[in-house]
């Protein structure tokens, strides 16, 4: 009897895996480097002898996974087991993962977007518990989002619904892949950062200068929030700029889709309630006043873990009942 399920969180920096058993307790953890320089053959190859080394360390064998999950950052068709195109990962086009997989593991894999695995974690086992309709955006490098409607997952045409990071929020603004002035370009770690340097561009000062000296391009979103608790006015106007423009952002969310809750996740949700009672503001004054006051926009609980228990979730769910 199938006792075990694996979660794999790919990221561009780490590869986050783990064994659950059936009640989604975890058995077993591990993070190692992607080295996605080094190209799709190699990165899939450690991902199989991760899984490897995950079960001989435990004594599991290939029959007690029940089967395993998981989430591939950019555009996929998930049917196929497909990835179409992986940004930040080098000649990353038309990689059948689920067949690469195949090739080593007799039990089922299933293979989901990054943003949408964590939604799956969240939605499961985390600030999303208990609601039919929510969106999770992860706010990193970029701005990833996940959308579930009715309780039940979005996925659109092919597989792509959800790029609130791609919605135009300035008719001549920053670049970005064939467009300009995305939500993403600005409310990202990166563009937080961007609207940071761009003031000190101008001339204004901040305690963050004294800690990169003449290297600004070592400043990053955790030195704006900490110059932030020392009361850095510098850094408390760009977080607020950037909470204020991320609620408007989700204000048009909110008046689309109309969700009962907003997760905030990734690596910049750290931030809390210095970023997020900005959005929260701008978003209850800008949005439709029913819409928005029946609309809670919560940070993510779950951290790092939610990508691998949801892909796992994820998984287990695409197993025929």
């Amino acid at each position: 009897m199938s006792k075990y399920m694996i979660g794999i969180d790919l990221g561009g920096t780490n590869i986050k895996s783990a064994i659950f058993n059936t009640e989604f307790q975890k058995i077993h953890e591990r993070s190692d480097p992607t080295e996605a320089a080094k190209g799709p053959t190699y990165v899939l190859n450690r991902i199989k002898e991760i899984v490897q080394k995950m079960m001989l360390f435990e004594g599991i064998n290939q029959t007690s996974i029940k089967c395993m999950g998981m989430g591939i950052p950019g555009l996929l068709n998930p049917d196929e087991g497909l990835s179409i195109f992986s940004p930040n990962f080098p000649d990353w086009e038309n990689i059948h993962v689920v067949n690469q997989m195949k090739s080593n593991f007799d039990f089922p894999v299933f293979i989901d977007n990054d943003v949408r695995v964590n939604m799956y974690g969240e939605w499961l086992f985390g600030a999303g518990v208990g609601y039919k309709n929510l969106v999770l955006i992860t706010l990193g490098t970029g701005l990833g989002s996940g959308i579930i409607n009715d309780g039940k997952v979005f996925y659109g045409t092919t597989s792509s619904a959800g790029e609130i990071g791609h919605m135009n929020m300035y008719r001549e603004g920053r670049p970005c892949r064939g467009s300009s002035g995305c939500l993403g370009r600005y409310v990202s770690a990166i563009g937080m950062v961007k609207t940071f340097t761009d003031k000190l561009e101008e001339g204004r000062s901040s305690a963050v200068l004294q800690w990169v000296g003449d290297d600004r391009t070592a400043i990053t979103a955790q030195m704006i929030s900490k110059a932030y608790d020392l009361g850095d006015s510098l850094a408390i106007e760009v977080m607020h700029e950037t909470g204020k423009i991320l609620g408007f952002g989700l204000s048009n969310v909110i008046n689309l889709l109309n969700p009962e809750v907003i997760i905030v996740g990734g690596g910049m949700s750290a931030a809390g309630d210095r970023l997020l009672n900005s959005v929260r503001d701008t978003a209850r004054n800008h949005a439709l006043k029913l819409s928005s006051h029946a609309c809670k926009i919560e940070q993510a609980k779950l951290g790092g873990q939610a990508g691998m228990i949801g892909a796992a979730a994820y998984a287990n769910n695409k197993m025929p009942s």
